[in-house]
């Protein structure tokens, strides 16, 4: 097995243009360390099981290298010329295409990427970005508030853009189809765009705010880009993608199209969890979210440490991190690597799943104010509806930003909404 050893080299220093990635790697019993690590590196390369003849050493310089292991962590460096520029579809076909189902190892995980700079500057990164996000919607400084109509899927149009109207109204930024309603026959696409953009336009007169909707656009590719136009045909600055099902290859067609039609793009992430949950396995939620980032997403969910989907505190505010900042420094403890986004513009972070008005205080402190706060039953369940519910979360935004405690506004008689939505939700963090 000595032409895996070739891809082990603990003295390599990873060139200014090298592609780093950070595996979590799990040997099978009894394969020696750096076989298992040479494996990967090749098998993610330009190696395989058996010695070739056809191997010239202009071949043999293109080789990934492990260079470091520390633990049950392994870095890999490639170099640059492995890679397409300006293709996701080619990096993750390179770097997780055929290494997780070798038979070598017990289980392995990616658990970051550092991309260099000519490969970041190769994607278009995200069009608006948070302040770009922040000056079209008219909110300087507070934290943004959205929802999706509950239950999810199964109102008619009419019954859909009543809920859009009802929040509105209420005090939210923004309406959010949700993962699985696209153009059902029970809530077409086209009807739906059209109806809530008389509402949008309604709930914008009478409230003087800016209103907008993550309309869900996914689908196939073509299809895709018929619905973005009808989103841009009734003014709305947002298109939905479910960036997982519908892949880096539909994501980057979709974010050539919004460069045109001037749409920003919220993200998705059904399914992540199919292969980000298992901590030993996979692909952290981490490298998919920089790799949006990359693609020119302006929105991605993030989760919220204290709702009802898997998402530990520090992992949501590592990717925060990653999201918003120009920099990110490494860190061992979290496995995270140094990235410098260059010109790439930061990513709005969406805490969403499970969150109520009592949780937005925490969530606030988590992520400061350049986050999108997204609640559904929280806002739906409420005991006097939408629009009271959408009143309470706005309620509580306004009095975590003034420094009170929900405790204390709820007492205002204008905060009749907060009060109820206290007495109902409490402080419960769901399961």
């Amino acid at each position: 097995m000595s032409q895996y050893l070739d891809f082990v080299d603990y003295q390599y220093k990873p060139k200014k243009d090298d592609f780093i990635c950070l595996f979590r790697f799990e040997p099978k019993k009894g394969l020696p360390l750096n076989e298992a690590i040479g494996r990967v590196a090749s098998e993610s390369s330009n190696g395989t099981w058996t010695e070739l003849t056809t191997l010239k050493e202009h071949i043999r310089k293109l080789r990934a290298r492990a260079f470091e292991v520390k633990g049950e962590y392994v870095k890999i460096a490639y170099p640059l010329d492995l890679f397409e520029l300006g293709s996701m579809p080619q990096v993750y076909s390179a770097v997780v295409g055929n290494i997780f189902g070798m038979k070598a190892l017990e289980n392995l995980r990616l658990e970051d990427i550092t991309f260099p700079e000519k490969m970041v500057k190769s994607f278009y990164g995200p069009q608006f970005g948070v302040q770009g996000v922040r000056k079209f919607m008219k909110i300087p400084k507070r934290p943004m508030l959205a929802t999706v109509p509950k239950p999810k899927v199964g109102m008619t149009t009419p019954e859909h853009a009543k809920v859009a109207y009802d929040a509105w109204t209420g005090g939210l930024d923004f309406l959010k189809d949700d993962e699985n309603l696209t153009d059902q026959k029970f809530n077409r696409y086209a009807a739906r765009a059209k109806l809530c953009a008389k509402m949008r336009d309604k709930a914008e007169k009478e409230t003087g705010e800016k209103k907008d909707y993550f309309i869900n656009i996914t689908a196939e590719t073509k299809e895709m880009v018929r619905r973005a136009k009808i989103a841009q045909d009734y003014d709305f600055r947002y298109v939905m993608v479910d960036i997982v099902t519908c892949g880096w290859a539909g994501l980057q067609t979709i974010r050539e199209h919004c460069e045109d039609s001037k749409q920003a793009i919220h993200a998705h992430r059904a399914m992540h969890a199919t292969f980000t949950r298992n901590p030993k396995h996979g692909l952290s939620m981490l490298a998919l979210a920089k790799s949006a980032r990359l693609v020119g997403v302006d929105n991605i969910h993030i989760g919220t440490a204290v709702g009802k989907l898997v998402s530990p505190r520090q992992e949501v505010l590592s990717l925060e991190s990653e999201m918003e900042h120009h920099m990110v420094n490494p860190s061992e403890k979290q496995k995270v690597l140094q990235q410098k986004w260059f010109n790439i513009k930061p990513t709005l972070a969406v805490s969403s799943g499970g969150l109520h008005p009592g949780l937005i205080p925490y969530v606030i402190k988590m992520l400061g104010n350049d986050a999108v706060l997204q609640l559904g039953g929280g806002i739906h369940g409420h005991p006097h509806g939408t629009h009271a519910g959408a009143m309470a979360s706005r309620q509580a935004i306004q009095a975590t930003l003034a420094g009170e405690t929900l405790d204390e506004a709820a007492k205002r008689t204008e905060n009749k909404a907060l009060r109820e939505s206290i007495e109902h939700f409490g402080y419960e963090r769901p399961i």
